[in-house]
């Protein structure tokens, strides 16, 4: 019997140093909070006032989030691997708000560092083609040769002039002249140990952030070289990192 209980103590020791050995894998979960000035985003039937006091219904929010880069206390950056490091967020798929990522090598993390979008050296389409069915499946591709859409938002909104008139943002890079690609750097107050980051993301910011955008004033954005760059500008802006 004490032999039997011996074996079984060893046992327990040992299935305990490998649930150990999985906890030190660190395990981080980014969790992406969509709102418009504190309210919850209702596709469809939410109303929403931005800075031009245009009221609108928002129908499809998605953009894409890439290149993650945890920053601990030290300063010592973790790239996470990048073929693994494209994930679409989208507002009417709640699981596609959660990126996990895995076997972390510490998890004291300072900053996190992300890109919206895919980077000049992945794009078009180069060395991400586990991410490209995802792209399709989601309507978040122009073409093969064109690329992808970094950030797609569309609904209707009314305005003093306007009356349900459709408004779409289709935000990407087209070649190397018009690159709209942008990194998005969330810090603590002070190291930490988390196993969550949740991760804010402002719709209101996307009409009023370093650029005032006016839905009356331009309600098709997609190749332009001038309201592109605004849009995608205060996209970058529109992400917080929420410490509770």
């Amino acid at each position: 019997m004490k032999k039997i209980i011996v074996v079984l103590v060893i046992a327990i020791s040992i299935t305990s140093c490998f649930k150990d050995e999985d906890d030190e894998n660190n395990n981080l979960s980014l969790q992406f909070k969509n709102e418009f000035a504190g309210e919850s985003i209702d596709l469809e039937t939410g109303t929403y006032v931005n800075s031009s006091d245009e009221i609108l219904n928002i129908s499809t929010l998605n953009y894409i989030i890439s290149n993650i880069v945890l920053i601990d206390a030290s300063g010592e950056e973790y790239i996470y691997p990048v073929e693994e490091s494209y994930f679409l967020v989208r507002e009417n798929d709640e699981a596609s708000q959660k990126i996990v990522l895995n076997n972390l090598p510490f998890d004291n993390i300072k900053s996190i560092r992300f890109g919206v979008g895919v980077d000049q050296s992945n794009y078009p389409l180069n060395g991400v083609n586990n991410f490209v069915p995802t792209a399709e499946e989601n309507n978040m591709l122009w073409s093969w040769s064109a690329g992808y859409i970094f950030f797609k938002m569309e609904g209707v909104f009314n305005s003093e002039n306007s009356q349900d008139e459709p408004f779409l943002y289709h935000i990407g890079s087209h070649g190397e002249t018009l690159d709209n690609y942008k990194e998005v750097t969330l810090s603590y107050e002070n190291a930490r140990a988390v196993s969550t980051v949740n991760i804010k993301f402002d719709v209101a910011k996307v009409f009023a952030g370093e650029n005032e955008m006016s839905l009356e004033e331009k309600a098709d954005i997609q190749v332009d070289p001038v309201y592109a760059p605004k849009v995608i500008s205060n996209v970058q802006q529109a992400f917080s990192v929420a410490t509770e």
